[in-house]
């Protein structure tokens, strides 16, 4: 093999190790950084959809005679305006679907089967007076209450379930969340030596989360 021969076989070498290198470079620069993949993981939505929910059934002990007490106390800050919410209390409760195909009741006595026939949301109510935002309510009540409590969440048809009735009794089943009512409160800080807070706004909200189920009850007629 002659000099320009190995000369145009040791350049093509270098121009293929070359194009090579440069092909691993851009696939490193387009892969997502360690941030990039936290970010896009912590950036879950709010909406409960239905494959994200979790069945749970006659969920006996669950909902609260009582309002839990959390915080009723205005916290201090220092010298800076600024504005935040606290919750001042939690109640466990079923919050019922409201549409048709998911209530029924059977009785006396039995057994009674039931199924979900008919789709639908459940969505969170927020009320209240002076400065608020139904959305910081709900994110607050995420953090502070339970991160399965969402703006709404989505039922869709089936969910067969069976429950014993007593005898001379009626049964009742119910579909629903088994979700929270909360009582709220806006502050404002003072600036100043002071460090107090001023209420600006207050009020509850009744909060579904992806926890869903059927509910049962008894009566006598």
């Amino acid at each position: 093999m002659g000099i320009s021969s190995r000369r145009a076989m040791t350049g093509a070498a270098t121009a293929l190790l070359l194009c090579l290198m440069s092909a691993g470079t851009a696939a490193a620069e387009e892969a997502p950084s360690d941030s990039t993949a936290s970010e896009s993981a912590g950036s879950d939505s709010t909406t409960i959809s239905a494959d994200q929910t979790t069945d749970i059934n006659d969920r006996q002990g669950w909902e609260d005679t009582d309002d839990q007490p959390l915080s009723d106390k205005a916290p201090t800050m220092c010298d800076r305006a600024e504005t935040w919410y606290t919750i001042t209390s939690k109640k466990a409760v079923h919050i019922p679907s409201w549409w048709n195909g998911t209530k029924y009741k059977d009785g006396p006595g039995g057994t009674m089967t039931v199924s979900v026939t008919r789709g639908g949301t459940i969505s969170a109510d927020v009320t209240g007076t002076g400065e608020f935002e139904a959305s910081d309510v709900v994110y607050k009540a995420k953090v502070s209450v339970s991160v399965k409590i969402g703006f709404s969440v989505s039922i869709t048809t089936g969910h067969t379930y069976s429950h014993d009735i007593s005898r001379n009794k009626y049964g009742h089943l119910q579909y629903g969340s088994w979700g929270y009512k909360i009582t709220w409160k806006k502050w404002r800080s003072n600036s100043g030596s002071r460090c107090n807070a001023v209420e600006i706004g207050h009020g509850s909200a009744s909060l579904p989360t992806s926890e869903t189920g059927w509910k049962y009850w008894e009566t006598s007629s």
